[in-house]
């Protein structure tokens, strides 16, 4: 920590974070930063913009139980979700907007207020919100997103010499050198200010007022700018240079770039810049022999963690990489300093005032207005032909405006960016593979077995998937597993069958699935008898302990106890001998018995990280979570869930320089709970939608809901990624990440209309379904089968391990070209339009061309006659529906620029 100190009459402290590099930074538990992204992408998180605007939905206003106004807009949609219709909701207050969504059952709608009482303390209001129908509030609530910070960045670069060690120096250099000129062309490109039309960031473009010439460039869709000290205005007579200061010395990032070699570098510090207002330092030297960068990051210590963590030595030599890297930096960073107190009190303040106003405006005076003709919760009887027809062209205003709003704000160059037309080569460290191309049931529970073998439970039964050969049913519907576990160190599988006193858990060997007949191999109830622990009569709930060198433990729940139980011998035993472990029910030795307040609904077994230490179980029931130990019985409370509706999702167990952690998600809220008695070291983060299962792979935590998977990082919080896929079941993560979803060949094809739907139901039920949504029948859904994709864990964690804390991420491949041109699916080609070389093999594939999402890169990477036949066939088959021109697809980049704009109407 280092203070930065200013003398103006009065010692003014500053406290900066520095993150060098050259060591193990331990706040910031990162691991590698070799994979860069940008934390809460734009285009994931405007939500009002990308969902709402242009869009048919409600907006309501009211006032909370402390007298405070709110806004609240929902909207049905399955725009950008691959069919999967979704309630998506956002609630406007001082403090931010606060955004979830829900999925959507054919048949049953949620009702708004069902909708609203998802939000912390929304569930009780005195008085019901009013629905809001002119079409005006959309340009308010625009503004209000707004507020949530700008999609343009400027970031301030100062030229400084070797020896400078105050601000006036370094501001006072008329040029730069050869060297930070090779630095400028990295970062962006020379443009002429005057005339310029796009972002300018507070820059002259009319009389060459703040110079002639500056830096700009675009990332993942950012416009950003360069205020460049050595090109704004240069004044002799003038030591401080204002002109330059009052643009660097305004910018909330500078990058500082030191003109010497990489042992000078640690010659700067924060308190050689006079400015109050920038919060993050970027330090960079250029070592001209090695032709490498160096890189180093001052931050104000109220700047909450951002990524990426720079990595050890932080010298980049591929220079395209270290641009990236910088860029990246740079945006976190920025976006990171907006939730510092000085910031996030201005914003707070602004939307305070917005709010109030907005409110007076739109409830105030109702004359003349729609305004509360229907009241929050009313069931209007069918409306007059008259009245239908004034709604009618009241939604095609309302619509219309909307979409004037949007197309104005793209134009001007404030619109949040879009993933289809910015990341399309990129390839993430998430990016699933394909294990299993069609698997027919649906999944309750199941467990990987080695690396390349899956142990499923469904229905149907349980069966045993091998990648690349055809999956086999080891036991019949009689045996319905609910819970289901692999542990290759002991060579047993276990589960936990049927419900009620009849549930016990049963134990069998692995062996005994090799290789094993497919006619006579199938098991049913009566072979299973003589596997099953007595002891475990009447269980609803088990757990088991992460792999390692100790004894296997098992934690039962039967009612109000506990069982604790423990495998005869160690992993490090029979690894040694292990043609001697071979027990089944007899392997499992009862330890004791624990009692417990009420039953419970989760189990996580958390191991001491001392050896020697006390074992703990966590266990949630209820509206908390609490601590035991598994010797002596001991109860701490660890954690209260306040609220009437709560679902405890789940307890995930994590490590830390020998220290146990805990990660505690409910509802929509994820707490991360350290246990150590010196530590109060404790946040939330909340998720978009209710997990159903959390997954850790550092720096990540990922949550996988029932038609979205939501990456988020486990220092801050912050998203990451939003995938969504229809009918989402995560099965395991005790090795690599598996899942299943919908086959891709099933999604379905949003047509785009213009026109506005018209109501055909009571608007009041439930949240109006936007024009742009199509019908999905849910008896269909049960009949399509699932695809199983792995999301490999050293993908994630550059780690073969998911039991270590901190691990190195992996470089993101460039993307290489297919060698076998792509299976594009039914959806996107007809019939008579797929080429038999096109058709590939029914065998499970792990190729990037196995993705869940519909397979639009891979189509642009083909650069085939062919291939470009395809894309203009599959155009013209849609061209009634989305009013394209046939006459515009006649080359191939016509063809993919149609194409792309069919997925992403930004």
């Amino acid at each position: 920590m280092l203070a930065s100190v200013e003398t103006d009459g009065a010692d003014l402290f500053r406290r900066f974070r520095v993150e060098s590099g050259e060591r193990a930074e331990k706040d910031e538990l990162y691991g590698s930063p070799s994979t860069p992204v940008l934390e809460n992408p734009e285009y994931q998180t405007r939500w009002y913009f990308k969902y709402f605007l242009g869009r048919l939905h409600q907006n309501y206003a009211g006032v909370d139980g402390e007298k405070v106004p709110f806004f609240f807009s929902v909207v049905l949609t399955d725009s950008n979700t691959e069919g999967v219709q979704q309630y998506r909701a956002i609630l406007w207050r001082k403090s931010g907007a606060q955004k979830i969504n829900l999925s959507h059952t054919q048949g049953k709608s949620l009702t708004v207020k069902s909708i609203l009482s998802n939000f912390k303390n929304m569930d009780k209001l005195e008085k019901a919100p009013r629905e809001i129908f002119v079409p005006e509030l959309q340009k308010d609530l625009l503004l209000l997103e707004e507020q949530e910070g700008s999609v343009n960045f400027k970031f301030g670069v100062l030229y400084a010499k070797v020896g400078q060690t105050v601000d006036d120096e370094m501001f006072s250099n008329e040029c730069g050198s050869k060297n930070f000129d090779r630095f400028l062309s990295l970062l962006g490109e020379r443009i002429r200010l005057k005339g310029w039309d796009k972002y300018r960031g507070g820059l002259d473009v009319k009389g060459d007022m703040t110079g002639k010439y500056s830096i700009y460039t675009i990332y993942e869709g950012h416009e950003v700018m360069f205020h460049v000290s050595t090109l704004l205005p240069y004044s002799k007579d003038n030591r401080q240079q204002v002109e330059r200061k009052r643009h660097i010395g305004n910018d909330i990032v500078n990058i500082i770039f030191l003109d010497g070699n990489h042992q000078h570098h640690s010659s700067f510090k924060p308190s050689m810049i006079k400015s109050q207002f920038t919060h993050i330092f970027a330090v960079v030297t250029y070592n001209s022999e090695e032709e490498s960068y160096k890189l180093s990051v001052y931050s104000e210590e109220s700047v909450p963690l951002f990524g990426p963590t720079l990595p050890c030595p932080p010298v980049f030599r591929i220079f395209q990489e270290f641009r990236d890297f910088l860029l990246v930096k740079l945006i976190n960073g920025e976006k990171a300093a907006f939730n510092t107190p000085t910031f996030a009190q201005k914003r707070e303040r602004t939307l305070d005032m917005l709010i109030k106003d907005f409110y007076t405006e739109h409830l105030a005076d109702n004359r003349g207005t729609m305004l509360n003709r229907r009241a929050f919760s009313d069931v209007l009887p069918e409306a007059s032909r008259g009245s239908r027809r004034k709604e009618e062209a009241r939604q095609v205003e309302f619509v219309r405006i909307g979409q004037a709003l949007k197309l104005d704000t793209i134009v001007k160059g404030d619109a949040p960016t879009s993933l289809a037309t910015t990341s399309l080569f990129k390839r993430e460290p998430w990016e699933p593979q394909c294990f299993y191309p069609d698997f027919p049931h649906d999944i309750v529970c199941g467990d990987s077995w080695g690396e390349n073998r899956l142990i499923l439970a469904a229905e149907a039964g349980v069966f045993l998937l091998e990648e690349g050969t055809a999956h086999r049913q080891i036991f019949d519907k009689t045996i319905q597993a609910k819970q289901l576990n692999v542990v290759e160190a002991h060579g047993i599988l276990l589960f936990r069958a049927d419900k009620g006193r009849d549930s016990r858990i049963h134990v069998f060997r692995l062996s005994d699935f090799e290789n094993q007949p497919k006619e006579n191999g199938v098991r049913n109830k009566t072979d299973i008898r003589d596997q099953k622990l007595e002891k475990t009569k009447g269980c609803h709930l088990y757990a088991i302990s992460r792999p390692g060198d100790s004894h296997l433990r098992m934690v039962v729940a039967v009612g109000r106890r506990l069982l604790v139980l423990q495998w005869r011998h160690s992993a490090a035993w029979t690894a040694w001998c292990a043609s001697s472990d071979t027990d089944t029910v007899d392997g499992f030795h009862f330890i004791r018995e624990l009692p417990v307040a009420e039953p419970a609904q989760l189990i996580t077994l958390v191991d001491s990280p001392v050896k020697g230490g006390d074992n703990q179980i966590c266990v949630a029931y209820k509206h908390q979570f609490d601590l035991i130990n598994e010797k002596n019985g001991d109860t701490v409370r660890l954690h209260c869930v306040e609220g009437n509706k709560v679902h405890l999702v789940s307890a995930v167990d994590i490590y830390e320089d020998e220290e146990a952690e805990l990660l505690l998600s409910y509802n929509h809220t994820t707490h991360f709970q350290k246990l150590s008695d010196d530590s109060s070291t404790e946040f939330d983060f909340q998720w978009n939608a209710v997990p159903n299962t959390i997954v850790c792979a550092f720096p990540y935590v990922l949550a996988f809901t029932t038609d979205t998977i939501e990456i988020r990082l486990i220092i801050n919080g912050n998203l990451i990624h939003n995938m969504v896929m229809p009918k989402l079941t995560a099965i395991t993560s005790k090795g690599d990440i598996f899942f299943a979803t919908t086959d891709p060949e099933f999604f379905q094809v949003r047509q785009e209309r213009v026109k506005v739907d018209k109501m055909d139901r009571d608007p009041s039920l439930s949240p109006p379904t936007s024009p742009h949504c199509t019908n999905n029948s849910s008896s269909a859904d049960s009949n399509k089968p699932l695809r199983i994709y792995r999301m490999p864990f050293g993908s994630l964690t550059g780690s073969s391990s998911p039991c270590e804390r901190r691990v190195p991420t992996p470089c993101i491949p460039s993307p290489q070209p297919l060698l076998n041109p792509p299976d594009f699916s039914s959806n996107f080609l007809s019939p008579e339009s797929q080429d038999n070389h096109l058709r590939t093999d029914t065998r499970p594939s792990r190729s990037a061309t196995s993705s869940p999402v519909p397979p639009l890169p891979i189509i642009l990477r083909q650069q085939s006659a062919s291939n470009r036949k395809v894309i203009k066939d599959y155009i013209y088959s849609t061209s009634s529906d989305s009013g394209v021109n046939k006459s515009e697809c006649s080359t191939p980049s016509h063809s993919i620029h149609v194409f792309t704009a069919a997925k992403d109407e930004t």
